[in-house]
């Protein structure tokens, strides 16, 4: 460890002065335990973050920071971070756990590939980036992401305040416990997405995947097309508005709903309360006393009711 330390300190001699704040660390190999500890003002540009030494944490508990170009492929590199901008960096399957209890983050076209990239962190913002990472933005608070891909398990669960535009992800049991988000013109690939989520808007975007929201409280879904089995069950104050279903069948079952639905349904179930209009349905099913809810069928034509 010490002829690590050693090695550390040889290497961050060729420090610049970008300013009379910033300094700036270029072209070095760091792999020595909480190599930048506790930095403060620094640019990190075109660094390796890798190497025999194995050590963790290199950026821990920093302030200000820049890192541009930078390739990572230890552990844990962002933990109590504030003020943290990544640019044109990628971060290897091997870089765990990368941004945990952080805050006023920035990333841009960035490769996010360890598990747990980010977790309990506050205000990040997320642009052109692609995420490979199970266990993605858990208990974040204030994640914005636009013009980026993701693949991901139990992606952002428990996350609050999310802002996404133009995002298109894979994987199962998304945005589940989330609180408060709007989502806009995205493409979505994913099983039990949304549950128990409370507070979101989704507009202009597809939601592919079985068993969609179930338990939610709140959720709008506006000229989306929603794509799979059995969604919308056991929700409260669910509304859709102007929005496709395709091979959706069983849906509604003991929900709280408003919506207008484009396109024919295969069945609906015992929806509780509200009204469900359609163009038409394959099957009612209704055997349960406490469904009160309402099945009206207009034909597009005529706009008459059924």
């Amino acid at each position: 460890m010490e002829n690590s330390r050693q090695a550390f300190r040889s290497a961050r001699l060729p420090i610049s002065m970008e300013n009379h704040f910033m300094q700036i660390i270029e072209h070095q190999q760091f792999d020595a335990e909480r190599a930048l500890y506790g930095s403060s003002g620094l640019t990190v540009r075109n660094c390796r973050f890798d190497g025999p030494a194995d050590g963790e944490s290199a950026l821990k508990e920093s302030r200000n920071i820049v890192a541009e170009r930078c390739f990572f492929n230890l552990r844990y590199p962002f933990w109590h971070n504030h003020n943290l901008t990544i640019r044109d960096g990628e971060m290897t399957e091997q870089c765990r756990a990368a941004l945990w209890y952080s805050e006023q983050v920035h990333i841009l076209n960035t490769k996010l590939y360890g598990i747990k990239a980010v977790r309990e962190c506050q205000d990040v913002t997320i642009e052109e980036c692609d995420i490979r990472s199970p266990e993605f933005g858990w208990s974040t608070d204030g994640i914005r992401m636009t013009d980026s891909t993701a693949q991901s398990e139990y992606f952002l669960m428990r996350a609050k305040n999310v802002d996404f535009s133009r995002v298109t992800f894979q994987g199962k049991y998304s945005f589940q416990y989330m609180e408060h988000g709007a989502f806009a013109n995205c493409q979505f690939d994913t099983k039990d997405a949304f549950w128990h989520a409370k507070n979101i808007v989704i507009r202009d975007s597809v939601v592919k995947g079985e068993y969609l929201a179930w338990y939610s409280d709140g959720l709008t879904f506006l000229n989306c097309r929603i794509i799979g089995a059995q969604p919308f069950c056991y929700c409260k104050n669910l509304k859709l508005v102007n929005c496709e279903m395709l091979d959706t069948d069983l849906c509604f079952e003991k929900s709280e709903v408003e919506a207008v639905i484009t396109t024919p349904v295969i069945s609906i179930k015992n929806p509780r309360a509200g009204t469900i209009t359609v163009p038409s349905v394959n099957e009612i099913i209704l055997d349960d006393p406490d469904a009160k809810g309402q099945i009206k069928t207009i034909q597009p034509d005529s706009g008459a009711c059924a």
